[in-house]
């Protein structure tokens, strides 16, 4: 698809104008575009109670209909989309890496902004963290490092440009202080009752 095709993200145009991806290649159910969506990011390395969080995130989304947005890393994002998906419900998996490796499942859809084939890299990582942002009525920041990765990263360019509300874990983490000064909300267990 590209920036002009009817079935590109309106979300993304809108948000992030001329920022958006020239070009965005699929694999899978293109019809999750046009669902209510919000999205989930987080680290690779996860605490046991952020685990546990990324997780109801996905299940939430999928009780209340919503396609669940992420990039398809270990850590976070998988514990979401998995718990999404076994409770029934959709997602969308922005990847860094190349389209051919994704296996076409029901109820996921697979996007990449380079091409079909290129491989990972940290770059491509980083550059797809503004379409996960983007896509999500709302982003739900499951874990960060302070001041470093591709979570801190994409969650400071949202707060800093506005594209989407920020909801991250009360962790008692730094980095989640810092991100609630930057502008994000911190939401515990017990706030994940309706979105």
């Amino acid at each position: 698809m590209t920036r002009v095709s009817k079935a590109y993200p309106l979300l993304l145009r809108q948000r992030l104008g001329l920022d958006s991806p020239g070009i965005l290649w699929a694999k899978g159910d293109l019809s999750l575009l046009n669902t209510l969506s919000i999205s989930l990011v987080g680290s690779r390395e996860l605490r046991p109670d952020n685990h546990a969080f990324a997780r109801a995130v996905g299940v939430l989304a999928a009780e209340q209909g919503m396609t669940l947005v992420s990039g398809n890393a270990r850590g976070a994002d998988r514990a979401a989309q998995e718990a999404c998906l076994n409770a029934g419900g959709k997602v969308i998996c922005i990847v860094a890496d190349a389209l051919w490796k994704h296996h076409v499942r029901d109820n996921v859809l697979f996007l990449a902004e380079e091409d079909y084939d290129s491989p990972f890299t940290a770059q491509r990582a980083l550059s797809r963290n503004r379409c996960i942002h983007a896509l999500g009525q709302m982003v739900f920041v499951a874990q960060s490092g302070l001041e470093k990765g591709g979570t801190w990263d994409g969650t400071a360019k949202n707060l800093r440009f506005g594209w989407s509300p920020v909801l991250c874990f009360r962790d008692g983490s730094e980095a989640s202080r810092e991100l609630e000064q930057m502008g994000a909300y911190l939401i515990g267990m017990d706030d994940l009752k309706d979105f």
